[in-house]
Formats: C-alpha cells, sequence, structure tokens
C-alpha cells in the first residue's frame, strides 16, 4: 500500500515505521523533523526490538499525492489544518484513519473528505518523542479500528489485516464511539490529572488556579495510583465518564474502572504525552479529551463536578501556555 502519515511525532512515527518495516510505500509528512528523517530514518527504541525504518520524506502533502491509506497522527489542536493538508493525498478509494485521542476527529475529517472515507483508531501504547526520528516504546502497542457513522466494512478488516502483518496486534470495533469513551476511561484522568497535579490536589478539587500559584511537576501514572487519594480522584473521574457514556446508550460496564486502573498498575512508570506537552510549554488538547466529553454528558443530563472541576483547572493552567506547535 501506498501509505502516508501525517502526524510524525511519537505516535504517527511508530506506527508509520512499522508499516514501513513492513514493506509498504510509507510517505512522512514532516516539518522539524524532515532533515533528521531523510538522512537517517527513524529510530524505534522498543521493548520488543529497536529497528531503524527509511520512509520517503516530503514537506508538503502535494508532494506526497494520493495515497491507499492515510494515517493521521496530528495533535487535536492541528485539526483547523485538515483543509490544507488532506484533499492533496485523497484517491478514488483513499481511507483517511484518525489515530487521535478524544472526541469529534472523526467528524472533522468528515467534513473535508467525506464520511465514507473516514475511519478511526484507538492506540494503546506507550511512547514518547526522545529526539528528533527517534521514538521509545515503552510498552503495548494494540489498535483498534472502527468506521466512521457505521458498522466495520470489509476495508476495516483489510485494514486491521495490514497492521496485524505488520505486527501491530489489531482489533476491529463494532461501535466506535462507545471504543473512544471506553479510552476516555483513562485519558480523561491519566492525562488530565497528570497535568493537573502541577497545580495540588486541593487545586484539582476546587478546579480552580489561585493567581500567582507556582506548580510543581506533573504526575505520571504510577504517581497516580501511589497516592490514595489521587488514586480514588482517578476512580470518581472514571465513574463519572461511564455514567455518560451509559446515558448516551453505550454499554460500557461499570467493572470497566477496576480493569483500567489494575491494567495501569502493570505500566511501567508512563508519563503521558499531555504532560509532556504541559511541561514543553506546548498547547494542550483540552477541547477533544476534556470539554467535548463534558459537553455531551451535560446533554445527556449526567452531571460530572470532577470533570467540570478538572476542565476548569486545565483551562486555567492552559493560559499559562504560549508556545504551540503543530506536527
Amino acid at each position: 500500500m501506498k501509505i502516508a502519515v501525517i502526524g510524525c511525532g511519537a505516535l504517527g512515527s511508530y506506527y508509520g515505521a512499522k508499516l514501513c518495516q513492513a514493506g509498504h510505500q510509507v510517505h512522512f509528512l514532516l516539518r522539524s523533523d524532515f532533515d533528521v528523517v531523510r538522512r537517517e530514518g527513524v529510530w524505534i527504541e522498543s521493548v520488543d526490538g529497536s529497528f531503524n525504518a527509511r520512509p520517503e520524506c516530503a514537506r508538503l502533502p502535494v508532494e506526497i499525492g494520493p495515497s491507499d491509506l492515510v494515517l493521521i497522527g496530528l495533535k487535536t489542536t492541528a485539526n483547523h489544518v485538515f483543509p490544507q493538508l488532506l484533499p492533496p493525498l485523497a484517491g478514488p478509494d483513499t481511507a483517511f484513519l484518525t489515530l487521535q485521542n478524544g472526541l469529534g476527529n472523526e467528524a472533522a475529517v468528515a467534513g473535508v473528505v467525506g464520511a465514507g472515507r473516514t475511519m478511526g483508531g484507538l492506540c494503546f501504547v506507550c511512547l514518547n518523542r526522545v529526539a528528533p526520528g527517534r521514538v521509545r516504546h515503552l510498552a503495548f502497542g494494540a489498535v483498534q479500528l472502527g468506521e466512521y457513522g457505521r458498522p466495520p466494512q470489509e476495508r476495516t478488516e483489510r485494514i486491521a489485516g495490514v497492521f496485524a502483518a505488520a505486527g501491530v496486534r489489531c482489533t476491529v470495533a463494532a461501535n466506535l464511539e462507545q471504543a473512544h469513551w471506553e479510552k476516555l476511561l483513562w485519558n480523561i484522568p491519566f492525562n488530565g490529572l497528570g497535568v493537573a497535579g502541577a497545580a495540588g490536589f486541593e487545586a484539582v478539587v476546587r478546579g480552580r488556579l489561585e493567581p500567582g500559584a507556582k506548580l510543581g511537576r506533573c504526575l505520571t501514572t504510577k504517581d497516580l495510583l501511589s497516592e490514595p487519594r489521587w488514586e480514588q480522584l482517578a476512580r470518581e473521574l472514571m465513574l463519572e465518564t461511564i455514567a455518560a457514556a451509559r446515558a448516551l446508550g453505550l454499554n460500557v460496564a461499570e467493572s470497566a474502572a477496576d480493569r483500567q486502573i489494575e491494567h495501569t498498575r502493570k505500566m511501567r512508570d508512563y508519563m503521558a504525552s499531555t504532560l509532556i506537552d504541559f511541561e514543553c510549554g506546548r498547547e494542550l488538547e483540552l477541547e477533544n479529551l476534556f470539554l467535548e466529553p463534558l459537553r455531551q454528558a451535560l446533554r445527556a443530563g449526567v452531571p460530572c463536578p470532577r470533570l467540570a472541576a478538572l476542565c476548569d483547572l486545565l483551562r486555567q493552567m492552559a493560559a499559562r501556555q504560549t508556545n504551540t506547535s503543530l506536527f
């Protein structure tokens, strides 16, 4: 397949490199890493075995042209550039697969290329970009694929097979919306509390950052599960998320909170991507990861006081951020 990767941070680089290693014609759309990746390729330092991949490199989508599959690994803060990035990559049968976190990304893609071309993917992986063209893979790696607004199609299974043949465990979601809410069970507490923890526990509970308050360091997964009050707060956020999903007609079990917490205990001490963005002064992915889930919960009649307070605090903390990055 001819595969274009848009957003070559840790996520896009890892899966793009795996597909490149499997023999596909992979093109990376690059900006800051262009010279390094063109010269040295992409290095994946992985618990499953490190390797180097040599994708084609481009600075503009038109240099890549129509592709069979487009992987979108951009930060959701860059979704407004879809109209410029996606059309040059579209051919008659192109599938656009967004691997972004949160809600609303498929709708944004579909608004540019059409619903029938749009797919969503959920990545269950621990990755960090440690240098230009270099990604550290710490754990996991599975992907779950689904179709936007419709059940799985023949192409869904076919693309899942492409990932599986590249050594990526891949399953197909019968209901993509439900799969997104199930992943929010992890993302909301461990990305959200991880960043908000820099303001302190009381600030998180109040949803207020005092003027002039000094921020500490962000909290890793181990930090959040080593302290009973943080773990309880994470659990309460999960239960609010489950209640919202169920009110929206999605079959998310309450026991999923326990499973997520126990699953996270087995991770290495992990700093989620939102924490790294915050500590590097980059724009936070508030809209799709936190604000839209809260809006949908409230529209469904589910009060979410913990999530509302978290959103308020994250907005105040984000106001301190000045440096933004698209991809």
